[in-house]
């Protein structure tokens, strides 16, 4: 039996839909480790407003800064802005490839539908490693980026890896931080099957700023009648409200009610593909994001079906999100399930800057605080 890993306490501050907005002006940045922006930088995806914004997360103190796009980061879309670019910038075109080109910076992990592993090797942080997967994508409303339509979610989101410690997307999963303005849940139901499979840690989001907010959800692993199923939600007060003190989620060990997930990921593993990939497959396989430079290392993750508790051709597609008690019953969802029982929770995050929609209404843009969250990672050395 292996020994328990080191856990140590590791500070991620979350941010989303800052649309043009900056520290020191609009909202403060609290010192962490690890800075996560989850879409909607801009408003409309302009060479001017990407410049701005990513200037200040170049210089903003993390040993690692993880961002994504959202809908209104249009130029960062490019078979969009091919094709809908002038509806926005019709006096000023915009040239992708040259906004994209900011993302590429030595400082910043740019994840494009896709998983890393990151490591924190600052000997003055936290010393540990995760693996995150980042999307840019959401469900299609409008004329906006990144959009897909209802009947392509489960495609989409099951490329997910289930090794994964931390999901970012834009969009939020349904029904958890997602009501609208309309007081309707407007989050993607296929997004929320898919975290019930990984079960991350963390779900990090954005996009609809009204629901800013975090919940945990503890999943109900056991029930082999109701697919997908949760059995509790908790809904987070948020300690900086109305005050000075910062808007923490506290899901560490010494806390008072540590996060129920261990990362487990599964029963076996592969001896012919090691699961961190070369440093020479990252440059070949992924040339944007192995630029990403610093003290935070990363490399490319990539889950087969030889990591899987069951091949994944011989499980029916109807047993995918069923429960089952243990010992684990042939109709479950073994390749789920199997190996993985320890990760019971996830905490979902909309870390929404912007606490209004356009047109803003009375007032005028009012925003809100980063979500600052603790967490035990393990330690790497």
């Amino acid at each position: 039996m292996s020994e328990p890993k080191l856990m140590r306490k590791t500070r991620f501050v979350c941010i989303s839909d800052t649309h043009n907005a900056s520290p020191n002006s609009a909202f403060k940045l609290p010192q962490g480790d690890v800075l996560i922006h989850a879409g909607d930088l801009t408003n409309q995806g302009t060479y001017s407003e990407l410049q701005k914004t990513i200037q200040w997360i170049e210089e903003a103190d993390f040993e690692a800064k993880i961002v994504i796009a959202g809908n209104h980061d249009i130029t960062l879309d490019t078979d969009f802005y091919s094709q809908y670019g002038l509806y926005f910038h019709n006096q000023d075109p915009q040239d992708p490839s040259k906004c994209q080109e900011l993302l590429r910076s030595a400082s910043i992990l740019w994840l494009k539908h896709e998983q890393m592993r990151v490591t924190l090797r600052s000997p003055t942080g936290p010393r540990t490693t995760f693996k995150i997967f980042g999307s840019p994508l959401s469900p299609a409303k409008g004329m906006w980026a990144f959009g897909y339509g209802p009947d392509e979610g489960a495609t989409i989101w099951n490329r997910i890896p289930l090794d994964t410690d931390i999901v970012v997307t834009h969009t939020p999963p349904k029904y958890h931080c997602d009501e609208a303005k309309e007081r309707r849940a407007v989050g993607c139901e296929a997004l929320r099957q898919s975290l019930w499979r990984v079960r991350p840690r963390l779900a990090i989001c954005g996009h609809v700023h009204e629901g800013r907010g975090s919940e945990r959800i503890l999943w109900d692993l056991d029930d082999s009648k109701i697919k997908y199923k949760e059995k509790t939600i908790q809904r987070w007060e948020d300690p900086g409200f109305g005050n000075k003190k910062l808007s923490l989620v506290d899901l560490t060990a010494k806390g008072k009610a540590p996060l129920q997930n261990d990362g487990g990921v599964g029963d076996t593993t592969c001896p012919e593909k090691p699961l961190l990939a070369t440093i020479s497959d990252m440059i070949i396989n992924e040339p944007d994001s192995a630029k990403f430079k610093g003290t935070a290392k990363t490399g490319i993750l990539e889950v087969t079906t030889k990591l899987l508790a069951v091949p994944t051709e011989s499980l029916p597609p109807a047993t995918r999100g069923q429960g089952s008690a243990l010992p684990l019953s042939q109709r479950c969802d073994l390749e789920a399930l199997s190996g993985r029982f320890g990760r019971k929770e996830t905490c979902v995050v909309n870390a929404a800057i912007m606490a209004s929609s356009w047109p803003h209404g009375q007032g005028g843009k009012k925003f809100n605080k980063p979500v600052v969250v603790d967490i035990d990672l393990p330690v790497w050395d």
